[in-house]
């Protein structure tokens, strides 16, 4: 792994990139391989509840963001997707971590768009950054940080799973402090940035997990009464890319993103408020680059709505087809086991879990099956999940349940099924 991060850090070029600045979407096609742009960390914005609490003006916000696979350079995407005005940003920088809101001072950098430090994101747009010559190795933490002079109100997602950093009211540019001493504030939602993405020509390409609150990492902070507090980055996406750099091969590399948003649904009839799967998709999936690859659970939410079987299959349907036809292999879970399901939506689930393990292929609809229904549901209860993995809510898995999806997931066969992709 050391000589990996090595011969990644020496590899020195660094593409020119335009920024888009749109409310459309860019192609996932990856490059070739000696030179290609991956997205290597990513979260979801969100409507609703996804509007910041308070009005941020004259103040700095320090988002740490964990790079999967490292690269010789990144570039960030800033997002104001549902905003209302278009969101000014006055100065960003990024450096990697060194613990809390502290950045290694050598690795501090500005980051442009367009060449100009200050950018202007339309209502519903996005901008890319220009590429910043910030190397980093895999399972890096790189801080974000950006400064708002005028009166701001920006979206976030509200589960970070790992702590975030604000300056004081009116504590004006501290992108470049690197003690962290101007941030003394802190929350658990990530603002404005919503993926990194980094140059490596060792990186095979991006799997996307992709779905609901099991996806987004309810209970990775969960170990049971009375254990220590757990440390961040428990989610079970996070235990699959600390596989991936440990058991395969480093010139087979993969990058693991999150694009869970808990609530959600997979057809936008059935709730949602418009992050359901098929909605956000080109947004949340297809904008991203080099994505080869996406591990799909969607469905318990629309069942607790009271959707129907055929609802879901149609969403499932169309979600996939969208997928494929852009070149992307997609992997899905059976429905994962809920205590408040009626009868009736039991045999929703079933109807559902049937057609997507029908031929270990969705019924011919997608690449394969990856089973964390089997992995969580109890042998004595088929409706609830093991005690050992339980929450307490019955629903959602604790960090020992987290681990073990990770662990059922076969990376050979995710590595074969990016890798055949190019």
């Amino acid at each position: 792994m050391v000589f990996r991060d090595l011969a990644r850090a020496l590899i020195t070029v660094v593409t020119a990139a335009g920024v888009v600045v749109s409310g459309g979407v860019t192609a996932g096609a990856s490059a070739p391989r000696a030179d290609t742009w991956s997205t290597s960390w990513a979260q979801s914005q969100q409507r609703a509840s996804g509007l910041s609490p308070e009005t941020f003006q004259n103040r700095s916000v320090r988002i740490v963001t964990r790079v999967t696979q490292g690269g010789s350079a990144l570039r960030l995407r800033l997002q104001n997707q549902f905003g209302t005005a278009p969101l000014v940003v006055d100065a960003t920088t990024a450096g990697l971590s060194a613990g809390g809101a502290a950045v290694r001072p050598e690795s501090l950098r500005s980051v442009t768009f367009g060449g100009a430090r200050r950018v202007s994101i339309p209502a519903g747009g996005q901008v890319w950054s220009d590429p910043v010559a910030l190397a980093t190795s895999d399972l890096a933490d790189v801080a974000v940080s950006f400064y708002l002079s005028g009166p701001t109100r920006m979206m976030l997602h509200d589960l970070a799973g790992r702590t975030n950093y604000f300056s004081t009211p009116n504590g004006g540019d501290r992108t470049t402090d690197t003690s962290g001493g101007g941030f003394p504030e802190t929350h658990g939602w990530t603002y404005l940035v919503s993926a990194v993405d980094v140059l490596g020509p060792r990186v095979g390409g991006t799997v996307v997990a992709y779905g609901s609150s099991v996806v987004d990492g309810v209970g990775a902070d969960s170990c049971g009464p009375g254990c220590p507090p757990p440390a961040v980055f428990q989610r079970w996406t996070d235990t699959l890319a600390r596989r991936v750099v440990d058991e395969l091969p480093g010139d087979r590399q993969i990058s693991v993103v999150n694009e869970g948003i808990s609530g959600t649904t997979a057809a936008p009839a059935c709730g949602g408020d418009g992050n359901d799967g098929v909605t956000r998709l080109d947004r949340d999936v297809l904008a991203l680059h080099d994505v080869k690859a996406v591990i799909y659970y969607y469905g318990t939410n629309d069942l607790a709505n009271n959707c129907s079987a055929e609802t879901i299959l149609a969403a499932y349907r169309d979600t996939f087809a969208r997928l494929r036809a852009a070149g992307i292999k997609v992997f899905v879970t059976p429905i994962t086991p809920r205590p408040g399901y009626t009868a009736e939506q039991n045999a929703r689930r079933a109807v559902v879990n049937q057609f997507v393990r029908g031929g270990g292929n969705c019924s011919g609809t997608c690449d394969g099956v990856f089973d964390f229904d089997a992995v969580l549901r109890d042998p004595a209860n088929a409706n609830s999940i093991r005690p050992e993995y339980d929450t307490g809510d019955g629903v959602h898995a604790n960090i020992a349940g987290q681990t073990a999806i990770a662990r059922s997931v076969p990376l050979d066969r995710l590595r074969r099924a990016v890798l055949s992709t190019h």
